[in-house]
């Protein structure tokens, strides 16, 4: 497959893969089961793992608010918390500076060698923190994209990486949403078709070049 590059430098960007989302016990965004958390908190781990012995480095990206009004700030996201049928109801109690869910699931996390962005307050990663400078200051032109939510988060961080001109590929299988399932295909198809590739982690293990570091 064709990336648009000659030699490709890959960093991994798991996005939001906290206990926020992924820890039902004190999620307040929670995935829709604790199957999914399990099944998403797995297919993580296993990327991570091949990407660290392959020489690729980890990103995580975490949300993070000092106070409830960093989030009401956003005028949606207000309206999400008058409705209490809106998967997004707790926004404005999500992830406050001090709570549990300001963690990353520890099994992904490789304290010794990852780096970690918590920083980010709003769906596109780069908003606000400094993701661009580390990918750039390390050489990183392609972006291979993990985490949650594949319809917010993950979707808006793959059209940014895009129009920053980063080769963008976000691994199917270890990305979920908390929405309905039909949302999680949307955001993939608006993805492949426009702003990046959409493949599973076994096939990005065997694009050529990708480990070569």
């Amino acid at each position: 497959m064709d990336l648009g590059l000659g030699t490709i430098r890959p960093a991994a960007l798991g996005i939001d893969l906290h206990r926020g989302h992924l820890d039902l016990s004190v999620a307040t965004m929670p995935v829709r089961s604790e199957a999914d958390a399990k099944r998403i908190i797995a297919a993580n781990a296993r990327f991570f793992a091949w990407c660290r012995s392959s020489g690729i480095p980890v990103v995580h990206a975490m949300t993070k608010y000092r106070d409830a009004d960093e989030i009401r700030a956003n005028p949606f996201w207000r309206t999400r918390a008058e409705d209490p049928r809106a998967t997004r109801k707790n926004v404005l109690r999500h992830n406050l500076a001090g709570m549990h869910g300001c963690a990353i699931i520890p099994e992904l996390l490789d304290a010794q060698r990852d780096w970690v962005v918590d920083t980010k307050k709003r769906y596109d990663c780069f908003v606000g923190t400094d993701l661009d400078f580390l990918l750039r200051s390390h050489g990183i032109d392609t972006l291979l994209v993990t985490g949650i939510n594949t319809n917010s988060c993950v979707l808006a961080t793959a059209v940014s990486g895009n129009v920053k001109d980063y080769a963008v590929i976000v691994v199917e299988d270890c990305v979920d949403t908390m929405d309905p399932p039909e949302l999680h295909a949307a955001a993939l198809s608006c993805i492949r078709t426009a702003f990046g590739f959409v493949l599973s982690s076994e096939a990005v293990k065997e694009l050529p070049g990708l480990a070569a570091r």
